[in-house]
């Protein structure tokens, strides 16, 4: 089987290149250098904030973020279902117990009101998902999160360049936390940030993610010799600055990135929009959404897995959406969360990424036309 389209490719070229033979020339390849330091000064224009920490993943800086917020065994933190179970582990790592509750239907993120449902008094903290990069609904977590004396962290994996109300993704919460895997929208292949308006929490994170001590580049100069004390147990969640700096160049080009996947969702929705037997994503009008990837949901009449294996065969990359991650062993949970339930049992993510042309997008959507109207895939 061959991938005529494949269902993500991350947009890298000479430019990249040459920001890695700085770094070579540099001789600092390690994390936690120069080269971080200037990414994350140019990110945190991205994000809205003075304060950012690059990271070796986003599961690290999720990892540090219930650290830094005092998260301890025996606390409850509330999450969205429908996720990545990178941000359950996150809460687990840190001794705690993730509560999952359902998600609102049409764009997928935690329902406010099953949050405040949830609310026990060993209840610690709200983690917020922005579902393949829009924005939950922040003004109404915020205002429960007040109201309850909770922190809220934003899991804004996907979200790089959003916005919300006029508002940047990586500003919306006490901590945001992003993402730079190779399908994100600007990538390194793999690398995270932790973003607050906070200077004291990610001064915190900044110690923690080098085992517990300040970064070497915070003694470079110096007159004197001097010799870090460990008085905290931390971890090695740098990123390195071959990778800072690849997402030094991705951050200059992420309005040109942003701009192209727009297109290609616009005319999926254009040339799909007339299929009953799929549903489209909605992006709403407050929000700017980054399409980090285009999920459809096919119809319950329809064989999602007939539906995937129809979409390979005519060269169509495609996966299923993300996790229902209640349903996950590992979490031992009991009970169903309905709306993530079917989300996750009925989504499947088709090709987005910023080099589709628009050629490509009308040929994708012919294609998954094709495989949902035939009699191949009815169940």
């Amino acid at each position: 089987m061959t991938v005529e389209y494949a269902l993500g490719q991350p947009t890298v070229g000479q430019e990249e290149l040459d920001a890695i033979s700085e770094v070579f020339a540099s001789g600092w390849l390690s994390g936690a250098g120069p080269a971080c330091l200037a990414f994350e000064k140019e990110f945190a224009a991205v994000a809205g904030v003075d304060n950012v920490l690059t990271t070796s993943n986003c599961g690290a800086a999720l990892h540090l973020a219930q650290l830094v917020l005092g998260t301890q065994p025996g606390d409850e933190v509330i999450v969205g279902d429908y996720t990545f179970p990178a941000t359950g582990h996150s809460i687990l790592w840190a001794g705690a117990k993730p509560v999952f509750v359902d998600v609102r239907p049409d764009i997928w993120s935690i329902d406010p009101q099953a949050v405040e449902a949830a609310i026990t008094p060993r209840t610690v903290g709200i983690v917020a998902v922005d579902p393949f990069g829009q924005p939950a609904d922040y003004d109404e977590l915020r205002a429960i999160a007040d109201r309850h004396g909770l922190w809220l962290i934003e899991d804004a994996a996907c979200s790089s360049g959003a916005t919300y109300k006029g508002r940047q993704a990586g500003s919306l919460a006490d901590i945001a936390t992003f993402s730079f895997h190779g399908r994100k929208g600007i990538t390194a292949g793999e690398g995270g940030a932790l973003t607050s308006p906070r200077a004291d929490l990610v001064a915190h994170a900044r110690k923690l993610h080098t085992y517990g001590i300040a970064p070497a580049i915070s003694r470079e100069g110096s007159s004197t010799l001097p010799i870090p004390s460990f008085d905290e147990a931390g971890f090695n969640y740098r990123l390195s600055d071959v990778q800072a700096a690849i997402m030094r160049v991705q951050v200059r080009r992420l309005p040109q990135l942003m701009a192209a996947r727009t297109r290609a969702a616009n005319t999926y929705a254009e040339a799909l929009g007339d299929l009953d037997l799929i549903e489209l994503p909605t992006a709403l009008p407050d929000r700017t959404h980054p399409w980090q990837s285009y999920v459809i949901g096919v119809d319950p009449s329809l064989d999602r897995g007939k539906v995937a294996l129809g979409l390979r065969a005519r060269g169509v990359g495609c996966n299923f959406g993300t996790y229902a991650s209640h349903k996950q062993p590992v979490y031992g949970f009991e009970g169903t969360l309905p709306v993530s339930a079917s989300l996750f049992e009925r989504h499947v993510a088709i090709p987005m990424h910023a080099n589709l042309t628009e050629d490509d997008a009308v040929q994708i959507a012919g294609i998954v036309r094709e495989v949902v109207t035939s009699a191949d895939v009815r169940r």
